[in-house]
C-alpha cells in the first residue's frame, strides 16, 4: 500500500500552475464560451476539434512517453495506471453528461474557468452539476434491495 498523498508547498505550487495554465487555455481557446461549445456540437465550428485534438496529444505523450523517459514523477510518488472500468452506472453517467452539455454547452473545467472572465451566468450550470454529483453521490450510497429470489 502506498504512503497517504501530502500536499507539499511544491506541490502546491505545481497544482496552482497547472490550474492556472488549464484555464488560461480554456480561456484562449473559448471553451469558456457556451455559445461556442455549442457551435462546435452543431458541427458549425471546428476550432475546438483543435484543441482537443491537442489536449489528447498531450495527454498521450504524457501517459505513454513520460513513465519511459523517468522512472518517477518529478514531485514524488509513482505512475499510476487508470483501468477504466465500464459498467451500467459508467454508461449512464456519460449519457447524462453529454446531454447537459449539449444542452447548455457547458462543462465543469470551462464553466469554473469562465467565472474567471465574469460570466456568472455559469453558477447556473455549475449549481446544476453540484446538484448531479451530489444525488450521484447520494444514490451510490443507498444499499441495493436484497433479493427474495432463492
Amino acid at each position: 500500500m502506498s504512503a497517504p498523498f501530502r500536499m507539499t508547498p511544491a506541490r502546491f505550487m505545481a497544482v496552482l500552475a497547472a490550474g492556472a495554465l488549464f484555464g488560461f487555455g480554456l480561456s484562449l481557446s473559448t471553451m469558456v464560451q457556451p455559445e461556442v461549445v455549442l457551435g462546435f456540437l452543431r458541427f458549425q465550428d471546428w476550432g475546438l476539434m483543435l484543441v482537443m485534438g491537442g489536449a489528447m496529444g498531450v495527454t498521450l505523450v504524457a501517459y505513454k512517453l513520460l513513465p519511459r523517459l523517468i522512472k518517477k514523477p518529478l514531485l514524488g510518488g509513482y505512475f499510476h495506471w487508470h483501468v477504466a472500468h465500464w459498467n451500467r452506472d459508467t454508461l449512464v453517467g456519460a449519457a447524462l453528461f453529454g446531454i447537459g452539455w449539449g444542452l447548455c454547452g457547458v462543462c465543469p473545467g470551462p464553466a469554473i474557468a469562465g467565472l474567471g472572465t465574469g460570466n456568472w451566468s455559469l453558477l447556473w450550470a455549475l449549481g446544476g452539476i453540484a446538484l448531479g454529483a451530489g444525488v450521484q453521490g447520494f444514490v451510490a450510497k443507498v444499499p441495493p434491495a436484497k433479493s427474495t429470489a432463492a
